[in-house]
């Protein structure tokens, strides 16, 4: 029995190398092979030697208070803790899978005691009988001869990987919004600070105003315009006092934990905030971008389903074996003579399913075709993403420098108008329109700088930045 229990283990060891998973080949990268070139994107890139996916967020965030929110939202996000958690949770699947490709052994124990009576009893009188056995062996092992349990295995494995790529994905898209939000909440601070010193600045004139009408040298039109300014720029001072209100609430969501006491002072928002990463070439971003991966991964698991439902169409043998001890009394249960054994193979051979079997490989080839697609929309996006980052980079870069002239030329103009003012050259009228055009104009920048802050950390993010390897162990089929 031992002899053949160990023959029939050795063949099924070796037959179960068979698979009827299709060969897997990876898909053409429906994109170009060499991002977009034109008016958009003449700057190029800066020549850095780190790939934006081996940049750690460290290195690329220069703000140390940008640094800490960043960690504080790695330790305490609770986004970022379910999709850890969902990562454990599809390795436990993969385990359970796993562990269908080997027999499992059990070791049962069972005892029975009876007494019938005599009208029961074929001797017509009352008898007591029992029964005792001791067991060590397998119930029901498949034997995976055509490779349908493998192919179930192949498939766990690659939902396993595809869930660890979806928990980079929400860390890198944690860290871009933590330092979108921060961006933001800096922007607002410095347009709240613009706005009280534009507020300032109307009262000022506001109050000279007032003292020109009084004493008849200022008529009524131009104190209402100067009330008017001071009025509309009580209104924005509301509105930017609310948004840092709303920014900072935000970032308390994102970090999931109260902003520290001990925070750094923040970089001002026209200092050196980011470092600079290339774009790489498209092909890189096969193996850079985690949804990429993740889409590889599910696409995978869906061919190696394919395997499984071919194997169904084939017999299912399974076997039954234990070897123990019986007796009639519990005394004598390992006594010599009292040895036993159960040899019980079985197969199982479809015949007639009514078609549920080739709908269910019809049902596998669609959703290959299906993650295929996908696979190859996840490309798309992620060049697309890729590309109007670049674009943005150096429009931005341009725009910035334009914003820059038009400031410093509406406050010389902002200069003039007041000095004409003053001196009764020229309207009140002149002296608003320059200062609202000033406003107007430092806002812009600030906006602009924001935007393109922002753009630089999409771009970082659709490169694949924002993690990296820290050596995670990935378990063997």
């Amino acid at each position: 029995m031992r002899h053949s229990l160990l023959s029939l283990t050795i063949a099924a060891t070796l037959l179960g190398g068979c698979s009827m998973i299709p060969d897997y080949q990876r898909p053409e990268a429906p994109v170009d092979a060499a991002w977009p070139e034109g008016e958009a994107y003449s700057n190029g890139a800066a020549q850095v030697s780190t790939a934006a996916a081996d940049l750690d967020w460290r290195e690329f965030f220069q703000d140390p208070a940008l640094r800490q929110l960043v960690q504080l939202s790695l330790d305490n996000n609770r986004d970022l803790r379910v999709a850890a958690l969902n990562v454990e949770a599809y390795r436990a699947l993969y385990r359970i899978q796993r562990s269908e490709l080997f027999p499992s052994l059990s070791a049962d124990g069972s005892g029975t005691r009876q007494r019938l009576p005599g009208s029961q009893s074929q001797t017509g009188e009352a008898n007591t009988s029992g029964q005792y056995s001791a067991t060590f062996g397998t119930n029901a092992w498949e034997l995976d001869f055509f490779g349908r349990l493998r192919s179930l295995n192949e498939q766990a494995l690659e939902q396993y990987f595809a869930t660890e790529q979806a928990r980079r994905s929400t860390q890198i898209s944690l860290v871009a919004a933590v330092a979108t939000a921060y961006l933001d909440w800096q922007a607002d601070q410095a347009l709240l600070q613009l706005t009280r010193d534009t507020l300032k600045t109307y009262q000022e004139s506001y109050n000279l105003t007032q003292r020109s009408f009084d004493v008849g040298v200022a008529d009524a039109l131009a104190l209402s315009q100067a009330r008017t300014a001071v009025e509309s720029a009580q209104v924005t001072l509301a509105q930017y006092t609310r948004l840092v209100a709303q920014d900072r609430n935000a970032l308390i969501q994102l970090v999931g934990a109260g902003l520290p006491a001990d925070l750094p002072k923040g970089l001002a928002l026209d200092a050196d905030l980011l470092a600079e990463v290339p774009p790489g070439l498209p092909s890189d971003l096969l193996q850079r971008r985690p949804d990429v991966l993740q889409a590889e991964h599910l696409l995978k698991g869906a061919n190696a389903n394919i395997g499984a439902a071919r194997a169904a169409f084939f017999p299912s043998v399974s076997l039954t074996a234990n070897a123990g001890s019986m007796s009639n009394e519990l005394s004598g249960l390992f006594d010599a003579g009292s040895g036993s054994w159960l040899f019980q193979p079985s197969i199982s051979l479809p015949i007639f399913t009514a078609g549920r079997l080739k709908a269910n490989l019809d049902y596998s080839e669609l959703q290959k075709d299906i993650q295929v697609a996908q696979y190859e929309s996840a490309i798309q996006v992620a060049f697309q993403e890729v590309a109007d980052g670049l674009a943005a980079r150096t429009t931005y870069q341009q725009q910035l420098g334009y914003q820059r002239d038009l400031v410093k030329t509406t406050e010389e103009y902002y200069r003039l108008a007041d000095r004409r003012y003053r001196t009764g050259v020229d309207s009140y009228l002149t002296l608003l329109d320059a200062q609202r055009l000033l406003f107007s104009s430092r806002q812009q920048l600030i906006g602009d700088r924001l935007n393109q802050l922002t753009s630089e950390v999409n771009l970082y993010k659709a490169l694949g930045g924002g993690w990296k390897e820290q050596g995670t162990t990935i378990p063997q089929a």
